[in-house]
């Protein structure tokens, strides 16, 4: 890998960045829902939130290419306040949010269900309202869980491929991220470019993955 290749690598480390930082809020809020409550169409929400992981990717792009495309009805609304989606960066970080959506929400939900209830129910004995135990009893005793679903979820979102060709397209500098690289150095017949990115891609996979197995295996529970 060249300097020339460094902007493509921190562009998509930080598209990557932006799409779990942008799923976690809601992210967090299914979980805790999906761990401690019971609702009606609880199963049917499971199981679309987990559509995304066992969709064909570049079916899921579709999907999101006539959501978010000019005739779509949300590319559509967001077109008539002069914002453009597709082949765009901000196609990118949809499709990156969308494709570690359920892998996020599965991690923090197996989290928030470690958490033990008796201590929840203890601060509620002791006056704790429901939001202050959640932000000071149940997340400082899931964080370390959180942190590893939120590691995988970068993870997820710094190979994702398939959606992102079809919503946001290969364009060099503008929608170029190591993945899409990595196929385009392939087409092109640059082999020893494309082993020197998916080096890099390697590394930085590993690397995430090996800090999320860390926080995992050492989630305090009490």
């Amino acid at each position: 890998m060249t300097s020339a290749d460094l902007p493509m690598l921190w562009f998509s480390i930080q598209v990557a960045a932006l799409a779990t930082l942008i799923i976690l809020p809601p992210g967090l809020a299914l979980a805790w829902l999906l761990a401690r409550r019971d609702w009606p169409g609880k199963s049917f929400v499971e199981t679309l939130t987990a559509l995304p992981l066992v969709l064909p990717p570049v079916a899921t792009g579709l999907i999101l290419l006539k959501l978010f495309g000019r005739r779509g009805p949300l590319g559509a609304w967001l077109a008539g306040h002069g914002i453009e989606i597709i082949f765009t960066w901000k196609a990118v970080v949809i499709a990156l949010a969308v494709m570690s959506f359920p892998l996020l929400v599965k991690s923090l939900r197996t989290a928030l269900a470690a958490v033990p209830v008796r201590l929840e129910q203890i601060a509620a004995t002791l006056g704790g309202t429901p939001w202050q135990i959640f932000f000071k009893v149940t997340l400082p005793l899931a964080r370390q869980g959180i942190a590893s679903g939120i590691l995988l979820a970068f993870a997820k979102a710094l190979g994702e491929f398939g959606a992102t060709m079809i919503l946001a397209g290969y364009l060099p500098g503008e929608t170029g991220t190591l993945s899409l690289e990595i196929y385009q150095a392939i087409q092109l017949g640059d082999d020893t470019r494309a082993l020197h990115l998916i080096g890099a891609a390697t590394l930085l996979a590993f690397l995430a993955l090996w800090l999320s197995e860390h926080f995992s295996r050492s989630r305090p529970l009490t």
